[in-house]
């Protein structure tokens, strides 16, 4: 069973084209069944019905043509029971319908399974059989289990934009909605541009044609060049490698011959596709055969087929294809954002970022959050050639990106531009007076920092210091570990920047979703896996030499603090300060040498990891200062991994759970006498502003570009009001009840600006 599910998923992953993968698959799933039909239907929630996609038994002339209500039929209540039924004989049951067209008057058994992805209901998988009977648990199971795999395939095709369930195909590619990891806020409108995008059939689109002689004649060509680049491969190769290696291009040739994909390409091509889309077809259909073998030679053989395939896919596209200009309004599409592609591009003409991998801590998403450009990370299964070129509407406060647009939602969402460019000009007006509420209580706003002195220099006048400098970024940039030298003079720049304001430096965290690329750590599971101090206390040569290269930058300056990252013992902290006195020691002795004086550093800890709620008086006695990493304990506490899309909804950090966690920590604190700062995203959030302030907390730490706007939220709130506003909503059960009540609050204080701007 289990080699049959694979096979068949393998073989319907490969291609691309939605009717023909479910034809593919309503054949495969008969077969391996040995059951007399197999239908497939989608579900299209405009129309509210499930439209008959594929079949092998039922009449072929139904095929996108036979819909089923919702509410009706068997297929109906499959989908309003979200569970599979198994019925021996369907034409005798009080929910079976009659529908002529597809001609089953010879079928009874019946069983189908939902086809279900995050909690929709995306169609309905079924098989028949002529005579009564039961079908088995094991068929059952089968059924099942194909079902919620290949819904994860059905998913991403649509957001592929192959499923468009409109019955009209040329509606196909027509504005599409998709859903990443929101990266940095913000809304933003332009036109999608890939740098250096290389021809791959993988980001192929499927297109139709209807000029099969021209499509052939290019095909033809390609194959052509394709032959003489393999000839001066084979022969620079010559004497230079085995045999057997240069067999590979017997192969290559062998492949390009008409006898061979070139029939087959350009049956498709016939058949109405262009010569690109029959050449990845074919290609994909024969590397998933040779996957498919047992014999490990013959598996290696499909990166073959699919390198020979690029090849020729180059010689297809037009020369000026990798040469576009960059677009006046762009949005930056790659694989993944890197800080140096974002260094490299016209500042003047980026309008926003998608990064199809990278997470909301990457440091292409850091620096976007300092500079106030909106980003979308985390774009999965999406072909980059889909976005390149195309009308984009990005909304970095959902992690929304629609791609294409109709004119009436462009217009709407250039309103919300609009809106939002006049409320940022109204914070700039009192981005300059203090951060005190209406009934006179001060509130000392820090900024995150790390990517660079003069970056966050030109950012942070208006707050009173750093609240985290993120160490990592400028290791995450590098390819080796910076030296002590190197690290010292970053840490003296920013500690020059404000020498007259408290600067926390946060030791080295990566792991989890910020990997060294030349320290790589393979981990099941690397958010609960060796990150933060315990890395660097099972590695003390680099956790001090990255302490001494602190304090050596703070020497005349006395601002620094040093912060740990990942607490989850009073043991792991007791370690640390151990490592911090031994370099303190030696850099004071180096220092008094030259005549100079060092200061030993306050040393606070990170709360993020949910044990560190249980050790709070133990801590206390061992540190100066805490520090809450609100985004790692909201991650923590609900044991939702952020960055993940497919449970990326279930992060809030309004959930009633973490509000409690984060209240306990600021009463414990003040019983303890520790101050304590709050990092983290929900620091620069209106509503939790509100709240944090109602629970205690003097100290928050933000992005730069944020400052102002929760300046604006300081000032326009009683903090008698938001006690009120706190003690109703810890009673709530539901993050969104949380949501909808703070964003009422908002909209009464004359903040429902801040309201719209985040939708």
């Amino acid at each position: 069973m289990l080699t049959q599910l694979k096979r068949i998923v393998q073989e319907v992953n490969q291609i691309q084209n939605l009717d023909e993968a479910l034809a593919v698959l309503a054949k495969r799933l008969q077969e391996a069944m040995k059951v007399d039909c197999c239908t497939i239907y989608l579900a299209n929630y405009e129309k509210q019905h499930f439209l008959l996609m594929a079949t092998e038994g039922l009449s072929k002339d139904a095929i996108g043509k036979v819909s089923i209500g919702f509410s009706e039929g068997l297929i109906g209540w499959i989908g309003q029971r979200e569970e599979p039924i198994n019925i021996q004989d369907a034409q005798s049951h009080p929910r079976f319908k009659h529908y002529p067209e597809v001609k089953e008057e010879n079928y009874h058994a019946f069983m189908g399974s939902p086809i279900i992805h995050q909690r929709k209901v995306l169609g309905v998988l079924t098989v028949q059989q002529k005579r009564k009977r039961r079908f088995s648990e094991d068929e059952e199971a089968f059924l099942v289990t194909l079902a919620a795999q290949i819904a994860l395939e059905i998913a991403h095709a649509e957001a592929r934009g192959a499923l468009n369930l409109t019955d009209d195909l040329t509606k196909r590619l027509w504005q599409k909605s998709l859903r990443g990891v929101p990266g940095a806020n913000g809304l933003a409108i332009g036109e999608g541009f890939v740098p250096h995008l290389k021809f791959n059939l993988r980001n192929q689109i499927l297109k139709r044609s209807t000029q099969s002689a021209k499509e052939v004649t290019l095909y033809r060509e390609a194959v052509k060049k394709t032959r003489a680049e393999v000839d001066l491969l084979s022969d620079r190769m010559q004497g230079e490698v085995p045999e057997d290696v240069l067999a590979i291009f017997q192969l290559y040739q062998h492949l390009l011959d008409a006898n061979s994909l070139g029939h087959e390409v350009e049956e498709k091509i016939h058949s109405g596709w262009d010569a690109a889309s029959s050449l990845k077809m074919v290609v994909e259909h024969y590397a998933n055969q040779f996957r498919s073998m047992e014999d490990p030679y013959m598996q290696e053989r499909a990166v073959d087929v699919e390198d020979l395939g690029n090849r020729v896919l180059g010689h297809l596209m037009p020369p000026t294809a990798a040469k576009a200009s960059i677009p006046e309004q762009a949005i930056l599409v790659a694989e993944e954002v890197s800080a140096s592609m974002l260094a490299e591009f016209p500042a003047e003409r980026l309008k926003g970022i998608i990064s199809m991998r990278g997470s909301n801590n990457s440091h292409a998403a850091i620096l976007a959050r300092a500079i106030g450009l909106p980003a979308v990370m985390g774009l999965t299964d999406v072909p980059l050639s889909l976005l390149g070129g195309k009308d984009i509407l990005l909304d970095g406060y959902s992690g929304e990106v629609i791609v294409s647009p109709n004119p009436n939602i462009k217009h709407e969402f250039q309103q919300l531009i609009d809106e939002e460019r006049e409320l940022f000009g109204l914070l700039q007006e009192q981005a300059a007076l203090p951060a005190q509420t209406q009934d006179g209580v001060a509130v000392e706003l820090l900024i995150n920092a790390g990517l660079s002195a003069e970056l966050e220099g030109c950012n942070s006048g208006l707050g009173d210091g750093v609240g985290l400098y993120r160490t990592e970024v400028p290791f995450m940039m590098r390819e080796r570990f910076p030296s002590e030298q190197e690290q010292c003079k970053m840490y003296r720049a920013m500690l020059e920047t404000n020498p007259g304001k408290s600067i926390t430096m946060r030791t080295l965290d990566v792991g989890g979703d910020k990997p060294l690329p030349y320290f790589p750590v393979t981990e099941e599971n690397p958010f609960l896996g060796w990150r933060g101090i315990r890395l660097t206390l099972d590695h003390p040569e680099i956790f001090l030499v990255q302490v001494r290269a602190m304090l050596r930058a703070s020497l005349g300056l006395d601002n620094l603090k040093i912060m740990l990252p990942m607490i989850t013992s009073v043991n792991e902290v007791s370690e640390a300060k151990r490592l911090i006195r031994q370099a303190y020691y030696e850099v004071a002795e180096e220092a008094m040498q030259q005549g100079q004086s060092l200061a030993m550093p306050e040393v606070g800890v990170m709360l993020e990891v949910p044990a560190v709620l249980y050790q709070m008086p133990q801590l206390a006695a061992k540190v100066d200062f805490f520090s809450i990493g609100s985004n790692d304990l909201t991650q923590y506490l609900l044991a939702v991994d952020r960055n993940n899309a497919r449970v990326s909804g279930l992060y809030d950090s309004y959930h009633p759970a973490v509000l409690r966690a984060l209240k306990q920590i600021c009463d414990d604190c003040l019983r303890l006498g520790k101050p304590v700062t709050l990092c983290g995203e929900l620091a620069s959030e209106p509503g939790g502003v509100i709240l944090l302030l109602a629970m205690g907390y003097r100290k928050l730490s933000m992005n730069s570009f944020s400052l102002a706007k929760v300046k604006w939220v300081i000032r326009s709130l009683s903090l008698v009001d938001a006690r009120v506003l706190l003690d109703e909503v810890l009673e709530m059960e539901q993050p969104q009840q949380v949501r909808n009540r703070i964003n009422r609050h908002l909209e009464a204080l004359g903040l429902g600006g801040l309201v719209r701007a985040g939708k």
